[in-house]
């Protein structure tokens, strides 16, 4: 889950994220990654009491499931980052990728390009 549009009104992605979530017919994963990227992201923009509040969901699995980048994840992540040296993917994306792919997870909520450009996902929202 790429959480930060849900949590700030001022994003530019938010009423999507927000109707997107609201009509969730599948329940929501996300990585140990993304839960650091995420709570980073929010304590530097919207402050630490936001971002407390947010882990606290996230850790206790509230919102979302939360799963652990394994070894196994780690070395495909590494294979996807030197695979696609002609894009901006972070290794927190293709530790991502490789998630989806050991889960057998077909859909993405984000709205970056990245899962796009890797091509092997259905990105929502669209």
């Amino acid at each position: 889950m790429r959480g930060y549009a849900h949590i700030d009104k001022d994003d530019a992605d938010h009423a999507a994220a927000i109707e997107l979530v609201r009509n969730l017919k599948r329940p929501l994963i996300t990585s140990n990654y993304i839960f650091d990227e995420t709570l980073t992201l929010v304590k530097l923009r919207l402050g630490y009491q936001v971002a407390a509040n947010l882990g606290q969901k996230l850790w206790s699995q509230e919102v979302a499931s939360l799963v652990r980048v394994t070894e196994e994840d780690e070395s495909r992540a590494w294979e996807i980052f030197l695979q696609y040296e002609d894009k901006a993917f972070s290794f927190t994306d293709c530790t991502s990728f490789a998630i989806m792919e050991r889960l057998g997870i077909d859909t993405a909520f984000a709205f970056d390009d990245h899962f796009i450009q890797y091509g092997k996902f259905i990105v929502v929202p669209t």
